[in-house]
């Protein structure tokens, strides 16, 4: 990537289609859908600025070493990750839900040491050590609202918008941990060397997000 180009970390789904907007508005538009497109640099309107659409939770990774300048990355994915080599320094306010402890109500109550399963082990690991509480965590990549209904474990914890999973499965929010929404994060090299570009650019995203507010 020729070093006067910035690039900014995308992932594909929800945080992709409500960040496109917001870059509309700072003047930057890709070529390529990266739903159609084989592409794994995207062009866009401007031929300095490129696009580059991985896995949500390698987002934080890329911009820490310097492969893209910028990114969109959930707060529960830097959470999990640990923000380590990256400033965090807008709030896009989208793609908002909670990070929340769920489980039968009954588990609310039980003694003992719990089980917890997730994919957020970090997180998790963290917000129970700060309570002072031992649990055995059991990790896992999907479907975590099956997980207590089979006895794999007492409650899990993951990402809850509507609840209405949660619902429809006989579990309730038991724990709020955190809100999450998606933010800019900026690798810190590239604050320094590209500091015009990359200001310019929070600068247009601050005001599109002040216009949505």
């Amino acid at each position: 990537m020729p070093e006067q180009t910035l690039t900014i970390a995308l992932s594909k789904g929800r945080i992709y289609k409500d960040t496109l907007p917001l870059l509309a508005e700072a003047g930057i538009e890709p070529k390529d859908d990266p739903e159609t497109s084989r592409k794994l640099i995207l062009d866009t309107n401007r031929d300095d600025v490129k696009l580059v659409v991985i896995r949500a939770t390698d987002v934080p990774t890329y911009v820490q070493y310097g492969a893209a300048d910028v990114g969109v990355s959930g707060k529960d994915v830097l959470m999990e990750h640990g923000g380590e080599g990256l400033y965090e320094p807008l709030d896009l306010n989208i793609a908002r839900c909670r990070l929340m402890v769920a489980g039968r109500p009954e588990a609310a109550a039980r003694a003992g040491r719990l089980r917890v399963a997730t994919k957020f082990v970090n997180t998790t690991r963290r917000y129970y050590a700060e309570q002072g509480k031992q649990v055995e965590i059991i990790k896992l990549y999907g479907s975590m609202e099956l997980a207590p209904l089979v006895g794999l474990s007492d409650c899990i914890v993951d990402l809850v918008d509507t609840g209405n999973t949660l619902k429809a499965n006989g579990l309730v929010p038991l724990e709020h941990i955190a809100d999450i929404s998606s933010r800019l994060v900026v690798n810190k090299a590239s604050m320094k060397m590209k500091s015009a570009r990359v200001k310019r650019l929070l600068k247009d995203l601050e005001a599109a997000v002040a216009r949505r507010a």
